[in-house]
């Protein structure tokens, strides 16, 4: 009998179409892909915690993990059940309500993952030997497991899957091991692979000629954060990391296609549609893996599909995202490697940047000024919310001798001595990249941010200070101290009617809501 009340305790998860996933805003108590929808607005419509009762915001519960690597899950929220990643490839599910164990799936590897995905009554996970598993949504047995790519020869997973359709969408990982890039499309039902899109083109395609040689064979290009998804265009949009070797250019002379580029594909078929290339010839690791956000609004008087893009190179991007047509361009943040853009959204370099043996000073550092944490999108305020970061580094140039498995960086960098680094939420007016408000933090931060229609917008510090802001104005409404290092991206969910946000800190998923 007690065993049969404790199943009778458990949430019931329910299967997870395509439909259900499509409209994601029409169960704003769940949070059912890693963005909360599609096009990557990271904005819950629930309203309970809003602007004048955040102050009173509470840990509900609180769950530890069991590893000391880094944090950085999303959760997903389905049905009372919150699924969530663990380093190094691990998956549990959770009652939302209490936060007690429902099923843990563990694999012994060394490093993070950043969430996962569920289709059906399937939850799927990357995992850092670069497996695509699927495992069952009630149980957490195994009901695939598929291998991507070797990981002797530095290839793994890090992402979050995206399930659309009857497909799982997944990336890769390894840019630093001069791996040659992909991302790929799965079966949902079977794990059988549906097609591939080779981020560094063949010998004998054009674009294999942005690369000297045969450099484009460890051209790296990885597409280790999750994209966005448009229905109407039935487009990807997925970012691409940087060319291999990091900082020695000599190696791979030109363009270096599709390396740091946003790349739209053809969901069905894997076809490239369009790119664009935010930085040419990298030479800092800035990678454009950041998450894209879909919008559609009026861009000088007449009405467009847009992608808002703040770019790791400190440049703030709006695309057409049917045609891939630059709209506009201009500095977020401090940068110092270039005069600006051109009318085709290309950089005008500066003379004296590059890196050096003696090493060069430049603006932004390595980590970026916006990384792979999430931006947020509220149709409330119509501002794009983006955690930004102020500070440089010393680029060094070194040898690149590519050995499979093996880094294949080509130099180093280190931070500025005596530079006072910082970093601020800043909300943007998407289509003019003007800047309405900004919240500064006495460090860069390491997380992402979410906007609700409680008029809030949620961020936090490396410090270990999870936080609320006025949506409109950003004034500080509540925070929370913690302790631990925050790498991660809040969402929010509801559970027996009442709102709940969630957030990881640390070592711990913290869940908050009001008493």
């Amino acid at each position: 009998m007690r065993l049969l009340a404790f199943f009778l305790t458990l949430p019931l998860c329910g299967q997870v179409t395509h439909q259900r996933l499509l409209h994601a805003e029409k169960e704003p108590g769940n949070w059912l892909t890693y963005s909360g929808n599609f096009a990557g607005h990271r904005y819950s419509p629930l309203q309970q915690i809003n602007d004048q009762n955040v102050a009173k915001l509470v840990p509900a519960w609180v769950y530890q993990s069991n590893s000391l690597q880094k944090f950085e899950t999303t959760p997903l929220v389905v049905d009372g059940v919150m699924y969530i990643s663990e380093a190094p490839s691990n998956v549990t599910a959770l009652d939302t309500r209490t936060g007690r164990t429902l099923w843990r799936y563990r694999r012994t590897l060394p490093d993070v993952n950043r969430g996962v995905a569920i289709l059906g009554d399937l939850v799927y996970v990357g995992t850092v030997d670069a497996h695509l598993v699927a495992l069952d949504a009630k149980t957490g047995s195994v009901r695939w497991d598929v291998t991507v790519a070797d990981n002797k020869t530095g290839h793994s997973i890090t992402v979050a899957p995206l399930a659309v359709k009857d497909k799982i969408i997944l990336g890769i990982a390894g840019g630093e091991f001069g791996i040659r890039g992909f991302l790929d499309a799965y079966d949902a039902k079977t794990g059988k692979l549906a097609w591939r899109f080779w981020t560094v083109p063949a010998a004998g395609e054009p674009e294999a000629k942005t690369w000297a040689g045969d450099s484009y064979k460890r051209g790296s290009a990885a597409t280790w954060v999750t994209g966005a998804y448009d229905p109407q265009t039935n487009l990807l949009y997925w970012g691409t990391g940087n060319p291999g070797p990091d900082w020695n250019g000599e190696v791979r002379a030109g363009d270096n296609l599709y390396s740091d580029c946003l790349i739209a594909l053809d969901l069905d078929t894997g076809k490239l549609k369009w790119h664009f290339q935010f930085t040419p010839h990298d030479l800092h690791d800035w990678d454009a893996t950041e998450v894209p956000v879909l919008i559609d609004a009026e861009f000088r008087g007449k009405p467009r599909k847009l992608l808002l893009f703040p770019n790791r190179n400190a440049f703030y991007y709006v695309l057409d995202r049917t045609t891939g047509e630059f709209l506009l361009g201009k500095a977020y943040a401090k940068q110092t490697w270039a005069k600006g853009l051109d009318d085709s959204g290309r950089p005008i370099r500066l003379p004296g940047t590059s890196p050096s043996v003696e090493g060069t000073k430049v603006w932004p550092s390595v980590a970026g000024a916006n990384n792979w944490y999430s931006p947020s999108y509220s149709p409330d305020t119509k501002y794009l919310y983006v955690a930004a970061r102020e500070s440089g580094s010393v680029y060094y140039f070194g040898k690149a001798e590519f050995k499979a498995g093996e880094q294949f960086n080509g130099g180093g960098f280190r931070s500025i001595a005596g530079e006072e680094e910082w970093g601020a939420i800043r909300a943007f007016r998407p289509t003019t990249g003007e800047v309405a408000w900004e919240y500064k933090l006495f460090t860069p931060p390491y997380s992402g941010v979410l906007s609700t229609a409680g008029n809030l917008v949620f961020g936090a510090t490396a410090e270990g200070q999870i936080f609320a802001l006025n949506a409109a104005d950003g004034k500080p409404l509540w925070r929370f101290q913690g302790g631990g290092t925050v790498r991660s991206n809040p969402m929010s969910y509801l559970s027996d009617g009442k709102q709940y946000v969630a957030m990881t800190m640390g070592n711990s998923l913290y869940v908050f809501h009001l008493p």
